[in-house]
């Protein structure tokens, strides 16, 4: 799998590529784990994991767990907030997983989609081209307005959007279960 063999390459490449908006593997977890009595980490690539963990290991609340975004095995209503990041544009249906996230989340639960986002087709065609090559397998590139069109297809409204700008941007999407 392409995520496991270029787990121990990622951080350098984000933090060369994009280090303004976005640090690499576990970035989103070390953010978020000093907030949190319990925090379950998940990746489908065990190499992430892995390299998540290591950088993760001063926090006891975390815990790390290989996992299908698109068939979690967990109880409905189980969690406060669930964060999929950078990870919508990868999936062949990325609409499967967002029922999953809002099956897993609490009535009035948060759910945060960070995904990259190309605000200039030069910059975000080029880095996508080159990470392709490598094997990457993109099944959707978003701009910001095709990315909030994509929650509105779905029947989203009022989701809360937020864009982190660097050399690839990011726009973070939140949207509160009802």
């Amino acid at each position: 799998m392409f995520w496991d063999k270029i787990s121990p390459l990622y951080d350098l490449f984000e933090k060369i590529y994009n280090g303004k908006v976005y640090s690499g593997t576990g970035a989103i977890s070390i953010y978020i784990a000093p907030k949190c009595r319990r925090l379950i980490a998940t990746d489908f690539a065990a190499g992430m994991l892995r390299q998540a963990a290591k950088k993760c290991r001063r926090f006891e609340s975390v815990v790390f767990r290989k996992a299908d975004i698109t068939h979690l095995k967990c109880k409905d209503g189980r969690f406060d907030k669930v964060v999929a990041g950078n990870v919508i544009h990868l999936l062949p249906n990325p609409e499967q997983a967002l029922h999953e996230l809002e099956r897993v989340v609490k009535p009035r639960g948060k759910i945060i989609i960070p995904t990259y986002i190309n605000m200039s087709k030069k910059t975000g065609t080029a880095a996508v081209k080159f990470i392709t090559l490598l094997g990457a397998d993109f099944k959707r590139q978003f701009d910001l307005n095709s990315y909030k069109q994509f929650f509105a297809d779905m029947g989203y409204e009022n989701v809360e959007f937020h864009v982190v700008e660097g050399r690839m941007p990011c726009a973070i999407a939140v949207i509160t279960k009802k």
